[in-house]
């Protein structure tokens, strides 16, 4: 697959950089929200979870997976996973 488009930085954005853990010109933007949160503890990066009046939800505040600068591919890799997620949620 082509490289172009694959890492995006955009360091005009208010909240550049959003995580700390990447030297600035390593962040990569291309994945603002994270495609992968769904995915729960499999995600494969470090998210946390917070009690928030009984509903958990995943904190993934401290994670950086998503903007590494090979981040795409990575993801990529985890398309089937979450093309098999969707299919069984339409199933419901």
């Amino acid at each position: 697959m082509e490289d172009k488009g694959r890492f995006i930085r955009y360091s005009e954005c208010q909240y550049f950089p959003c995580h700390s853990g990447l030297e600035e010109e390593d962040f990569n933007c291309k994945f603002c929200y994270c495609p992968l949160y769904t995915l729960g503890d499999e995600c494969g990066g470090n998210a946390g979870w917070i009690d928030a009046g009984g509903q958990l939800i995943k904190d993934c505040s401290a994670c950086i997976l998503p903007h590494k600068p090979d981040a795409a591919n990575y993801i990529d890799s985890k398309f089937s996973i979450l093309a098999q997620l969707a299919a069984d949620h339409h199933k419901k």
